[in-house]
Parts: C-alpha cells; structure tokens; sequence
C-alpha cells in the first residue's frame, strides 16, 4: 500500500482538499466542500480531471468543518485506489513572531496559532478548524502546519518595522508579509523558467481575490506589499489595500462606526467590491460597460503599477516580473496594462503571446518580447503542493527509515 499525503485550504464556506504521493508529491486527486452552511457540495477529480465524486447535500443542510472532514475520511479511500493516508498538511494564513518553518500541529502550537486569529480574522479561524476537528476523528494522523507569513521572514529588519514606538515593534505590531506559499512555489518554479530571474532581482504579482507583491533576490523575499494584515499594499477583490490610517479615525469620530463595522467595510465591502458597486470579480468587471467597472478596474491597475515601481525601487532594479494566482493567470487584459504601465523599467509586452491561452498547472507563458531587458512571465501558482511537499518532508522526517511506523499525534 503507497503512502500518501492530504492537504486542506480551510475557508468561512468552503473546503478546499487535494492528495499527492507522500514520496514525489504526485498529484492523486483534486476537490472542495462548498456551500458549507448553506447548499454543501463535495467535488473531486483525478490527475487527470476525471470526475471522481460529486454529492451534493439537502439544501438545508448546515455541514460543519468536522462534519464535512468525517465526510471526506470516509469517502476519500475509495478513490485512492490503495493509498493510505499517512499525514495532513494544513494552509495557515498566519504564523505570527514565531512561526517561520512548517511544524506539527501539537496542543501547544495550536493555543499560539488561536491567539493570531485577531490578526487574520477572515482567514486564520477557519484555517484552524480543521485541525482540532482532525485531531478529534482521527488523532493519530500526523498534521503539519505551512503558514503563509513565513517565507517573509527572510525581509530586512527596515522592510518590516512601523514608524511606531519601538515597544509595538517588540510587541509584533510590523510588516509579516502574505500569500508565502505561493511565493515559494514561485521562486522554486522560477529556477526551470528564467535562470537570470532565479538568480536576480524578480517581482512577483500574485494577483487574485487577495492580491499583493513581492520582491525577490535570488529567490528570497525581502520586501512584500502587504504587512501586519492581509489589509495592506494592493486593492484587492472586497479588501481597500493601502489606506491612510486617518480614514479610520475619520470613520470613528464622524461615522460613529465602531471597530467591528470598519473590519466589515475593510475586508468585505471594499476593493473592486466598494469601487464599482457591481462584483469583486475581475472578468465580471472587465465584460462591463459601467463607470463604475471601468473605475474599479483603473485603480486596481493603477495600484499595482504603483506598487510595482515601489519594489523595483527596494530591489534596485528588475530582472523579472511573474503573474501568477486567478487574475495574473487568466486575465490578461489586465496584464496588458501593468506592463505598459512598467514600460519605463524595462518591459517590452509582447502583445500576441499575452493573449494566447493562459498557461496550464505546471506550465510557464512568456508575454515579454525577446528583446525585452526585463522578461515578463505568466506561471500558475500551486500552493497545494508546496504544503504537500513540506508535509511529506516531515512526514518522511518522523518516519525515518521505517515508512511503516506508527506517527504518534
């Protein structure tokens, strides 16, 4: 029987799963529990898109985590045609002060991870969920957690500090920097795609509901566009990105909103949301004819132009620059407009290649010219299998030479 390895992307209504070998992190199957609370509906598919499952619940059913989790340990081994899973890895938004390595989800690690949540409240208790439900059906399975904050924690000391008293500082309050996992994959894929990338200067657009940047030398981070939340740097889909601290007091004293309803504005009903009034999706935006839209649209180009030039200032230059996640993959109008809008660095767009199809999971798409001082790429990010890869790491690590052993949880 082949070992194998579970990864869970845990959201407010949904469950995003996949499965890879724990040995070469081959891709097994796909899927997610949506709706939860609402309609749930679990799908998966194959390695090679073949549909493996598909159940959908009565309308009235409220699925919990633990509850959609006792679904799939049931459901799961079928479809793994003789694998036996042997670890799970978990996407964490948050890693906080600590918290810079994949490390296994004890107790004690977990009670650190809860008192993040303030710091990540859309994503962090929700990620958590599936853990302590995990540990409670199935407590002998070894559960690894991969945070996206920790592939920031390379960024200088200056990169990451508040011009705020230095007991805040000591305290936490600084720049932990996002979507780590993604960057990772990045930076590892860079290395096959673009060597004079992997070895310089690259900015990395990871561009989707949640958006930000990051700059990269040598493949390492050291400085990213978001900071002690995941509210910083880029507009994003229902989040304001950078905004001037004076809004808030604005808000407060002359709106009388207390601090639960600016969290709302902020992450739910701002963004392209808030801008166009109409959706916080991109290609929703793009097909319409409204101001509005055309607004929305403008600003997010705009930020991420402005962004850009910040981390090609912090960098000294670009060799690079990557798009990746749902609208840097698949939007390429929006791409189109970045890089005219970084033409001054150095970005010849080659129009044609922009607009062929995008790239597939694993694949790579040149929208520079070849003749462009700074290259221009379109590669599909793949967080799910950087948490395969750093579970199976440990996993083989626990193990040691005896993959039969028993992990004690």
């Amino acid at each position: 029987m082949t070992d194998a390895i579970a990864v869970i992307n845990a959201g407010s209504s949904s469950l995003k799963f996949s499965v890879f070998t724990a040995r070469g992190c081959l891709p097994l199957l796909r899927g997610q529990i949506s709706g939860l609370g609402v309609a749930p509906h679990a799908v998966a598919t194959g390695a090679l898109g073949e549909v493996l499952l598909d159940h959908r619940w009565a309308a009235s059913a409220a699925l919990s985590h633990e509850e959609s989790l006792a679904f799939l340990l049931e459901a799961l081994p079928p479809l793994l045609q003789g694998h036996r899973l042997v670890a799970v890895g978990h996407r964490i938004v948050h890693g906080g002060l600590h918290f810079h390595e994949p490390v296994k989800l004890s107790a004690a690690v977990m009670t650190e991870l809860t008192a993040l949540v303030p710091l990540a409240p859309l994503h962090q208790a929700h990620n958590l969920a599936p853990v302590a439900a995990l540990a409670r059906l199935q407590p002998d399975l070894l559960q690894v957690g991969c945070f996206d904050t920790a592939f920031h924690a390379s960024n200088p000391d200056v990169a990451r500090r508040f011009a705020l008293p230095r007991a805040l500082h000591d305290a936490g309050v600084m720049r932990y920097g996002f979507h780590g996992l993604s960057y990772e994959y990045i930076a590892d894929a860079l290395v096959g795609v673009d060597a004079l990338a992997a070895r310089g200067r690259s900015v990395v657009l990871h561009l989707g509901n949640g958006a930000s940047m990051c700059a990269m030398r040598d493949r390492v981070s050291v400085a990213s566009s978001m900071g002690f939340t995941a509210l910083d740097g880029l507009m994003m889909g229902s989040r304001c990105g950078r905004l001037d601290a004076g809004v808030l007091l604005w808000l407060m004293d002359e709106r009388g909103m207390s601090a639960r309803q600016i969290e709302h504005l902020l992450y739910s009903e701002s963004g392209l949301l808030g801008v166009s009034g109409l959706s916080s999706d991109m290609a929703t935006l793009l097909a319409s004819d409204s101001d509005a839209a055309r607004d929305a649209v403008a600003l997010f180009v705009y930020s991420a132009v402005r962004e850009l030039g910040a981390m090609a200032a912090v960098l000294g230059g670009v060799d690079a620059i990557v798009f990746t996640a749902g609208i840097g993959e698949h939007a390429a109008a929006i791409r189109a407009q970045i890089c005219r809008g970084a033409a001054w660095l150095g970005v010849d767009l080659d129009e044609s290649a922009n607009h062929a199809a995008s790239p597939g999971a694993g694949g790579a798409l040149r929208i520079s010219t070849v003749g462009s001082r700074v290259s221009a790429w379109v590669i599909p990010t793949d967080e799910e299998l950087m948490i395969a890869r750093h579970t199976g790491r440990m996993w083989l690590g626990a193990v040691g030479a005896h993959p039969s052993a028993t992990i004690e949880g």
